[in-house]
């Protein structure tokens, strides 16, 4: 039997894929999973589990995934969460810390590395934030622009204008493949 046989996780994003495919990997990890893509199904269903931790997405279509944070530990103060982003920085992983997130985590993330972080991540009561290395630069540009082109549903005029640049320059970064942050498989 596993370490997580009893573990329940509350996966709250509204990526339905990604939520689909963490839930997969993480209930093969032995973790009893539940999902919510809004707040609303967050909040009951944290209500009805009693997760023993929450992995939260930043953005939840027009809310604020740190807005939530608070909200779920009022209903449970030992709850760890986790928040996952596509867009990260410093000042939001300082933000969810502060707002009493357990550990936060740049996408793209395997299951992995999720459950390390919820075991393993900062401590409750600790005034040190988890350590975060934020992805390189060129990275969260080319995720920037991954973002507007799916808003713009594939139209690459409509996305070149909205990130003010030319057409021909956006094609060229398109065609390149993905930064890869330091450490990580080739």
């Amino acid at each position: 039997m596993t370490e997580a046989a009893n573990e329940r996780v509350l996966l709250i994003d509204d990526d339905e894929v990604f939520a689909r495919v963490l839930a997969r990997a993480l209930t093969a990890r032995g973790f009893a999973v539940a999902t919510a893509g809004t707040r609303a199904e967050a909040m009951n269903a944290a209500r009805e589990l009693r997760p023993d931790y929450a992995v939260l997405d930043l953005k939840l279509g027009d809310e604020s995934g740190l807005a939530l944070i608070p909200e779920l530990l009022d209903l449970h103060a030992d709850l760890r969460i986790l928040l996952l982003t596509g867009y990260a920085s410093i000042a939001t992983a300082v933000e969810a810390i502060k707002r009493g997130a357990w550990d936060y985590l740049a996408k793209p993330v395997d299951a992995d590395q999720v459950v390390q972080a919820l075991r393993g991540g900062g401590q409750v009561g600790d005034d040190t934030a988890p350590a975060f290395a934020a992805p390189p630069l060129k990275r969260l540009e080319w995720e920037h622009i991954q973002r507007v082109l799916a808003e713009c549903e594939g139209n690459i005029s409509e996305t070149a204008r909205r990130l003010g640049l030319h057409r021909r320059t956006l094609q060229r970064k398109l065609s390149k493949r993905p930064v890869r942050e330091s450490g990580a498989p080739s």
